[in-house]
């Protein structure tokens, strides 16, 4: 199955480490050099990156490390940093502006409470898996929802918004999860997604199909599935990961759905209550046992998860560097117990933002 990763950036000034709206003429000067692979985002201070589908990750891994790159030298030529990091560590000094466009231009008349503040800025990671079409993608993401709390555990990486110790390993969660469409994905086949988009759609409650944020959902635009609960992290190898254990993980499940097996249906308020302890104590405190619903250590639960894609990480080859990069993990903790750490050596957030920097744009070989 091929893979293909979107990862959003906050831009912040390279002096003060305050998010900069300076998106529009940092992308048009990536574009020199990436075309289309380089995006402007919703807030001004964002941009995003493409990779193209490929089947190779250390393919992958090479082409983000490029996109990373060229964004962050047409960032330092508008005199900016470009930083991984799911929410603002440093709280801006005016209100923030919408990037110029028809369609952001909707979403910020329709839904004005979620645009007057730097709290709706964040920058996630979005996960693409090739499919055959949208039937295999709902069918994915129905098997799939269950293992999808421990995936946002490992990536948590937004201890700090807005000047603050928010409490929460992934803050870009809670603030993303204001925006109508957010959530775990529902168990629907391709009739029923139709019909409930549509429904959607004609409420009022989004603007379009491409405001289903479920955490899994199929690509509106791209034959794929897409995981949208991650949030950027500047550790490259933390991306692959990420990707490896969702493609792994995909091809595990394959045969089970070619079988006609059932996906598992589990109480919403279980579902909830896993993304929820996920996002607030990372790898760090407890996350739910997919299979029992029992609490587990989170580091346990993401253990669980590599073993259940353990079948298809060997299929494609992928299980030996699976193992080392979760080792690395392990030892060292993961986004947010990095951010921490920063803090916490002379209690200054410009130093998370120069860490974050730093690390954003250091591919380890």
């Amino acid at each position: 199955m091929t893979a293909g990763v979107e990862e959003e950036f906050l831009l912040v000034d390279r002096r003060t480490g305050m998010p900069l709206a300076r998106g529009p003429r940092v992308v048009e000067a990536a574009r020199a050099v990436l075309g289309e692979q380089a995006q402007p985002e919703f807030f001004g201070a964002q941009v995003e990156v493409c990779t193209r589908p490929t089947a190779c990750l250390a393919e992958m891994r090479s082409e983000l490390a490029l996109l990373r790159q060229v964004m962050a030298e047409a960032a330092a030529g508008e005199g900016c940093l470009l930083v991984a990091t799911g929410t603002p560590v440093i709280p801006p000094e005016r209100p923030p502006t919408v990037t110029p466009g028809e369609r952001y231009g909707r979403m910020a008349a329709r839904w004005p409470d979620l645009v007057g503040s730097y709290d709706g800025m964040v920058c996630g990671c979005h996960i693409h898996i090739g499919v055959t079409g949208r039937r295999q993608a709902l069918d994915l993401a129905n098997h799939i929802r269950p293992w999808l709390p421990p995936l946002q555990a490992l990536a948590a990486n937004s201890p700090f918004s807005l000047g603050q110790e928010t409490g929460w390993a992934s803050r870009r969660s809670v603030e993303h999860a204001r925006w109508p469409g957010v959530g775990p994905a529902p168990l629907l086949d391709e009739a029923e997604y139709d019909r409930l988009a549509d429904r959607l759609v004609r409420s009022g409650t989004l603007l379009d199909r491409r405001m289903i944020y479920w955490y899994a959902r199929p690509s509106e635009h791209v034959p794929t599935l897409e995981i949208r609960l991650c949030d950027v992290n500047a550790d490259l190898d933390m991306v692959v990961l990420l990707t490896a254990l969702v493609r792994g993980l995909a091809t595990a499940l394959l045969p089970e759905i070619s079988d006609a097996r059932p996906a598992p249906r589990l109480p919403e308020p279980w579902l909830r209550a896993a993304h929820r302890l996920a996002a607030q104590q990372g790898l760090e405190g407890e996350g739910l046992d997919p299979a029992s619903g029992g609490c587990v250590p989170a580091a346990r639960s993401v253990e669980l998860l590599l073993a259940r894609a353990e079948p298809g990480l060997a299929a494609v080859g992928d299980r030996d560097l699976v193992e080392e990069l979760f080792e690395r993990v392990r030892r060292s903790g993961g986004g947010a117990a990095r951010q921490r750490a920063s803090y916490l050596r002379r209690g200054r957030l410009s130093d998370v933002v120069g860490d974050l920097a730093r690390t954003t744009l250091t591919a380890r070989t």
